[in-house]
């Protein structure tokens, strides 16, 4: 099956640009990324904190069925546009990783659909080839089929 999700990680850059053209109007689009109850569904995971503004800060976290944290992720929304624009920092908690810079941008294609625009820029070229050598493109596109899938019930 296709990949809706597209990744462009260019030879010798430090970022990717993820593109995802979905069958969702903008504004559900964007409520997927700023109401906690919709981005633990889709996501899969819990928001313990998700303040959708200028200089908000966010916490995700999954737990195992022994309620042992397994996923904690956080970050600062540093610009804030509704309906457009969210840059914000991406830390995976306990993970070799660093703090990665994320720029989402979001447009409407018809009245039925948009598109979400991703730049992730890492702190290096090995970061982010580290990075591809997870499941993180398979994840990415299972992650933003249930979104649409979840989010189109909300018509």
């Amino acid at each position: 099956m296709e990949r809706k999700t597209k990744i462009n990680a260019e030879d010798g850059q430090q970022d990717l640009v993820i593109t995802r053209e979905f069958d969702l109007p903008l504004e559900l689009l964007f409520r997927a990324y700023v109401e906690p109850e919709i981005v633990e569904q889709w996501m899969g995971t819990k928001v313990l904190k998700l303040e959708s503004k200028q200089h908000g800060g966010y916490q995700f976290e999954t737990s195992d069925p022994q309620g042992n944290v397994v996923f904690r992720a956080n970050g600062t929304i540093h610009e804030f546009v509704p309906q457009a624009k969210i840059t914000r920092t991406f830390e995976m908690e306990n993970t070799p990783f660093p703090v990665q810079l994320e720029f989402l941008e979001f447009a409407s294609l018809t009245d039925e659909t948009s598109i979400l625009t991703m730049q992730i820029v890492y702190r290096s070229v090995a970061d982010r080839d580290q990075m591809l050598q997870l499941p993180f493109a398979q994840g990415l596109n299972m992650a933003h089929d249930r979104l649409e899938e979840i989010v189109s019930k909300l018509k």
